[in-house]
């Protein structure tokens, strides 16, 4: 299982996409919900060690921050995971970027390409296994509004062995 260092949102911005989950899972569509917590993910790799978690206090203190999430995407294609992009401000991609500067080295064995700066793409995930018959009526539930205004207020390791998140 992998570790992430990930943003959470505000209570209401979770909300909107526990929402939109929920409406997805009620329309048979294989929704995040509710195994999970809406989250946009910067530093992915198989081991993050917990000597992070006071090194990005600092880090953490640079929130609450906007955030403005935008169109719908897809990862995949048969069995596609359907997301919505979250629109990178320069605010957004300097926290990024500092969090990989902060906790690079204590990666195992190194950062996920897919994560780093430069090559990241923030997302928040809405669904997993998405079909093609099941795309359409996707897009109809979570593609609306085209933006949602919401904030970011927090930080988390997550371990995915245990499956525990530790708020920094």
């Amino acid at each position: 299982m992998v570790h992430s260092i990930e943003l959470v949102f505000d209570r209401d911005t979770e909300a909107t996409v526990r929402r939109i989950w929920e409406e997805l899972a009620g329309a048979g569509i294989p929704s995040q919900a509710p195994a999970s917590r809406p989250h946009v993910t910067l530093a992915v790799a198989e081991s993050i060690s917990a000597d992070v978690d006071d090194l990005l206090r600092p880090v953490s203190a640079r929130l609450p921050r906007s955030a403005l999430i935008g169109a719908p995407v897809l990862f995949g294609r048969t069995s596609a995971v359907f997301a919505r992009l979250l629109v990178p401000s320069i605010e957004l991609l300097d926290l990024h970027a500092e969090v990989h500067r902060v906790c690079g080295p204590h990666l195992a064995p190194a950062p996920m390409p897919n994560s780093l700066p430069g090559q990241w793409t923030a997302h928040v995930t809405l669904a997993r296994r998405v079909g093609g018959a099941q795309l359409g009526r996707a897009l109809r539930i979570a593609g609306r509004p085209a933006q949602i205004e919401g904030g970011f207020a927090g930080l988390r390791r997550w371990d995915g062995n245990k499956r525990v998140e530790h708020l920094l």
